[in-house]
């Protein structure tokens, strides 16, 4: 039998929420509803950059909604790509990255994650899982 049709309203996301990772906002938005899928919102505000972290087992889906931002990933950090509105980027599961907002606005992403809430590792650099 299906479920029920569930809303999660913006005015219901604007705290930070769940797990957090240094120079981001993460706010939870579809968490613990579903056991195959989260989401979340990510602020990244102006000259700032994020932990370098993994997801653990979940894949990653980014949609760039708002600002231009990167990010960066690979050995050492070695692979920057550029996010602008209208964006998509998949991070696979255990792959270790960092978002960064050069530019003087907000960055604001939609996170989709592939668990029932969002795991977030922090590193101490690159490698160090």
């Amino acid at each position: 039998m299906p479920g029920e049709v569930q809303v999660k309203k913006a005015s219901e996301i604007n705290a930070p929420s769940g797990a957090q990772t240094e120079g981001m906002i993460r706010m939870n938005a579809i968490t613990d509803m579903s056991d195959q899928i989260c989401g979340t919102v990510m602020i990244a505000k102006p000259h700032t950059a994020s932990a370098i972290h993994h997801h653990g087992e979940e894949d990653t889906i980014v949609y760039a909604a708002q600002g231009h931002g990167a990010i960066v990933s690979g050995p050492n950090g070695s692979k920057r790509q550029e996010l602008s509105p209208g964006d998509f980027a998949l991070i696979p599961a255990y792959t270790e990255h960092q978002e960064v907002n050069d530019s003087d606005e907000d960055i604001l992403w939609i996170i989709t994650r592939g668990g029932r809430n969002p795991i977030v590792q922090n590193l101490d650099g690159w490698g160090k899982s």
